[in-house]
């Protein structure tokens, strides 16, 4: 538990109003990082999100030996300016000393695939949460095509070591649909001579194959028989080449919470602009217009195949929904905003297949309900999510983030929504994982 005098004070908002752009994507940033280094050439990113995160990536893209310079982006929210001079992986060092992936699951697990089709040696370590969160759905595909890997509990957890090289091409079905786990298994196809399959249940978010597809990779996406299901055909060796800019959207799991905020606040209005508007990522947004929220969706272009716009979101009358499993993957970072949101919704709200949040940066599950129900919340956990009765009056309330950035500001919103009394946030720190400024631009909501 986090340090009770170092707490947070979060009042009721009684006005809400915010129009503007919010920080880069977070998933692009770690996987535009990751490619420039591959690449042969130079590439210039800006908008990349300067966060905790991002910076286990910077770390492990220096660590490979890639010429990078960061600066500042003025013209963002918590934003770089990232140049890479990449000369191809053949050129790739050894790093010297353990890589340091932080909080950052994402990092970890792409960087497994990155690495894996060339003969150096990586060892990975991070922080306790990153300790406790699985790895094998990725390593043991990676042994299979010859890796060798090493780590705690059978490779299962941190620390990991990895020596790639001569891999065999990957066939892999994926039991649970997971976008870092694909990722990382496309991004060891890269290297390696084949034909490479990964089949998913239901569509993941899929940054890294529109990403590989504007770079040129000859990469098949197709239906693979079930409901959802697809089939992913990447024929390797790929290596990018050229010099490329790009700007990176603003993250709409970031701007979530502002946008949920909206929905149930009664004098409300947001609007999001120049952010992410990837339809494996806006399934917060259909749930939100399933429980009758005022959304407005403005595509405004396209940024290496990811569709950009501005989002607005009003105060509405929300009521209860069904989640079910088929949905989480387009939703997962938003279910816990979700359940705050439910609380305010007529009827009764209800996640299920959502066990995968059992092994984020924290028990999300466990940890939104321990949160929600001493601020009056009628909300019950199950054991692939939870079901929330409402509408409910919240009350201010002593909280701890357990150190996971998402409950942080899942919490704000709470505390936002609150009828009366002031709430107390422990562990506020746990932002700077994805939002270092979320609390400055959050005390700025009545005032704008």
């Amino acid at each position: 538990m986090s340090d009770p005098s170092s707490a947070l004070p979060l009042r009721p908002v009684r006005r809400v109003r915010f129009d503007g752009r919010l920080p880069g994507d977070k998933s692009l940033s770690h996987r535009i990082l990751m490619l420039g280094a591959l690449n042969r050439g130079r590439v210039k990113a800006r908008g990349v999100l300067a966060s905790q995160d991002v910076e286990a990536t910077l770390r492990l893209v220096r660590a490979l030996g890639v010429d990078v310079s960061v600066a500042p982006d003025d013209s963002g929210v918590d934003a770089l300016a990232v140049h890479l001079a990449g000369l191809g992986p053949e050129r790739w060092q050894e790093p010297r000393h353990v890589v340091d992936a932080g909080n950052s699951g994402t990092t970890l697990r792409l960087a497994l695939g990155l690495v894996a089709p060339y003969p150096i040696a990586v060892v990975f370590d991070g922080d306790d949460s990153l300790a406790r969160r699985p790895m094998r759905r990725v390593v043991d595909p990676l042994r299979r095509a010859g890796a060798a890997v090493l780590g705690r509990a059978d490779g299962e957890y941190l620390p990991l070591a990895i020596r790639g090289g001569n891999l065999r091409p990957l066939s892999v079905r994926l039991s649970v649909a997971s976008a870092q786990v694909k990722s990382a298994l496309l991004f060891a196809g890269l290297g390696t001579e084949g034909e490479h399959v990964v089949e998913e249940p239901v569509v993941s978010r899929d940054h890294t194959e529109r990403l590989l597809r504007a770079l040129g990779a000859p990469l098949e996406v197709e239906p693979a028989g079930g409901e959802g299901a697809r089939r992913l055909v990447l024929r390797g060796p790929f290596v990018p080449e050229g010099d490329h800019e790009i700007r990176v959207p603003g993250d709409i799991s970031s701007a979530a919470f502002f946008l949920g905020l909206a929905a149930a606040h009664p004098d409300a209005e947001v609007v999001v602009r120049e952010v992410g508007l990837n339809p494996t990522r806006t399934g917060f947004l259909d749930v939100l217009r399933r429980m009758g929220a005022v959304v407005e969706v403005s595509e405004e272009g396209e940024v290496w195949g990811e569709p950009v716009g501005s989002v607005r979101v009003a105060s509405s009358r929300l009521r209860g929904v069904t989640v079910g499993a088929e949905e989480v993957p387009r939703l997962i970072d938003e279910l816990p905003l979700l359940a705050v949101l439910a609380t305010q919704a007529e009827g009764r709200t209800v996640v299920e297949g959502a066990s995968e949040l059992r092994v984020k940066e924290s028990d999300r599950i466990a940890e939104i309900v321990r949160l929600l129900r001493p601020m009056g919340a009628e909300i019950a956990e199950r054991p692939d999510g939870f079901v929330v009765e409402g509408p409910t009056p919240l009350r201010g309330s002593p909280g701890d983030a357990a150190g996971d950035h998402r409950l942080a500001m899942s919490f704000a919103v709470a505390a936002a929504l609150a009828r009366e009394g002031t709430s107390l946030l422990r562990g506020h720190e746990a932002v700077a994982v994805s939002f270092p400024s979320f609390f400055r631009l959050w005390e700025s909501l009545e005032a704008r």
